[in-house]
């Protein structure tokens, strides 16, 4: 029995030894490609100051709309992966592509991601890059959160909102996060810093970017960088752990019944019967008939379907803008 548990031991010490090695190689490996890749992270926007950090703001196009292009959760390199659909906004329209703290060429914050911080940043941010509201959001998933706090405290600023699949103040606000959750959570941004993303690339970026043709081959290779250095950085995972708080804190304030919403439900073939999918498109139907002007339209495709209907979610934009919003305008 003894001689069996000291062969266990050894065992154990070998394999952990070889685990540890491992970690080494792979961190070495992860921290020498991240000062290689850094080359090619040139800036593309403005870097705005806010305190001592910066957050960076792309911009292209003209026109009398801004269009503010807000990424969801884990989106690390918004100027690339977006660009198929802001391409389509900008022909027409100003477009600005906020990356918020941690996200493609901001900068890393590290102040705990409250809703007020955040909306904060992004008003100073649009501003010192040249765009003065009112602005036309577009939130995709966990922005939603911000892009709707952001017409309850600041309705003048806010003309519209195109709410691409995303998700509700009641959703966040509905259950807090199980300890298990937030502790993969933190498991996964330290699997990030030690590099092991880099041994599943799909968990860095993903690959439907790569395989579409709005990127340059260039651009490609900047959006895998930019993706493999904020990947899971401490900005979104608190982005994450905060999100029943900010969820409760905007659940508190009144619904912006002035606000115009267009939501865009993303249905999958595969999930369109789940209970799911019919509860999410529940949410969107309650939370529009307490607006005054307010539509929901159903869109075939996954939850990134900025990547699959670009077009789509153009010509459903510019109608809603043109028909309900400006229209309204013009009779008052």
């Amino acid at each position: 029995m003894k001689k069996t548990i000291k062969i266990l031991k050894k065992i154990f010490i070998s394999m952990s030894a070889v685990l540890i090695l491992a970690l080494i190689l792979i961190y070495t490996y992860h921290s020498f490609q991240l000062d290689k890749e850094s080359g090619l992270l040139k800036s593309e926007g403005t870097l705005t100051k806010i305190g001592n950090k910066k957050m960076n703001v792309y911009s292209e196009g003209s026109g009398e709309n801004t269009y503010v292009f807000m990424p969801g959760s884990g989106i690390a390199a918004p100027v690339y992966e977006m660009k198929g659909l802001y391409s389509e906004f900008s022909t027409e329209n100003k477009i600005a592509v906020l990356e918020r703290a941690g996200y493609g060429y901001s900068d890393v914050f590290e102040d705990g991601r409250d809703i007020d911080t955040i909306l904060k940043q992004s008003r100073q941010a649009l501003v010192q890059s040249g765009h003065k509201p009112p602005y036309i959001l577009m939130p995709h998933s966990l922005s939603g959160l911000e892009a709707i706090y952001w017409a309850q405290k600041y309705p003048n600023e806010v003309k519209a909102i195109i709410a691409i699949d995303v998700g509700l103040p009641k959703q966040y606000a509905m259950e807090q996060m199980s300890i298990s959750n937030s502790l993969a959570i933190r498991g996964m941004s330290l699997l990030t810093k030690i590099g092991l993303h880099r041994l599943v690339p799909s968990a860095a970026y993903n690959p439907e970017v790569i395989q579409q043709s709005f990127l340059t081959e260039e651009e490609k290779d900047r959006y895998k960088a930019q993706s493999y250095k904020q990947i899971f950085n401490e900005d979104m995972v608190q982005e994450l752990l905060q999100s029943y708080t900010n969820g409760k804190k905007t659940m508190e304030l009144p619904v912006p019944k002035q606000t115009p919403i267009l939501f865009l439900d993303a249905i999958a073939d595969q999930y369109k019967n789940s209970e799911t999918t019919k509860q999410k498109n529940q949410d969107y139907e309650e939370f529009a008939e307490r607006l005054e002007t307010s539509d929901v339209i159903e869109i075939r495709g996954t939850h990134s379907i900025y990547l699959y209907e670009p077009d789509e979610i153009y010509q459903l934009s510019k109608k809603f803008i043109q028909n309900k919003v400006e229209a309204s305008e013009r009779d008052t």
